[in-house]
């Protein structure tokens, strides 16, 4: 099923949909196109067909291919940010806060919708509007474990950040080396082994108190 089972019609019209879901079905036909062939090769026509309306309607919600690419951006980047700020706050168990984290690139990457590549894998990384929130995704999820870290170990900021980003990078890298490769061992596996990996090293930095 497509996005453009979001246009439903009735009696051979199409049905007026309330702006918002009309919006939310444009997003959901572009990112499909845009996964598929990639920002350059994606034409706004191709959109429109997906989500089963005219371009002049695409047009009226998105001015342009970039908007309409950086809307789907801003909505992936702040879900990844928003899961690794859940995962420092679900536990107090540090080693679970380091597997939650984890998971959360796990499961951004494994989604099917394959959204990951809009973020991570995009052909238009060089524009400075996507670079802009492709960074803003780092520093939002480093700066959620740097708030942790300072918290449980007292160290100063400058060397909190540095391992955050240490604990973010490997999450990433590991996450797309898992699925580029094939998924050769499950994925609960793979979180655990990086968990492991991560905690044995971020362990080593004694609480405040201890």
């Amino acid at each position: 099923m497509t996005a453009a089972s979001g246009g439903a019609q009735t009696a051979g019209r199409p049905t007026r949909l309330p702006r918002s879901a009309r919006r939310k079905q444009l997003l959901a036909a572009a990112q499909e196109v845009f996964v598929a062939q990639g920002y350059h090769s994606a034409a706004m026509d191709d959109i429109a067909e997906r989500a089963g309306v005219s371009k002049p309607v695409l047009y009226q919600h998105f001015p342009g291919k970039l908007e309409l690419y950086l809307a789907l951006l801003d909505t992936h980047c702040e879900a990844i940010v928003a899961k690794v700020q859940a995962a420092m706050r679900a536990t107090p168990d540090n080693k679970e806060r380091v597997r939650g984290a984890v998971t959360a690139y796990f499961d951004f990457v494994d989604h099917e919708s394959e959204a990951f590549r809009l973020v991570f894998a995009s052909d238009l990384r060089n524009e400075p509007a996507v670079r802009e929130r492709v960074d803003r995704v780092e520093k939002g999820c480093i700066a959620a474990l740097t708030d942790t870290i300072i918290s449980d170990t007292g160290v100063d900021r400058a060397s909190a950040e540095l391992l955050a980003s240490g604990l973010v990078g490997a999450a990433e890298t590991a996450a797309q080396f898992w699925l580029a490769n094939g998924r050769q061992i499950p994925k609960d596996d793979a979180e655990s082994l990086l968990t492991a990996l991560l905690w044995r090293g971020i362990a080593s930095f004694p609480l405040q108190g201890d």
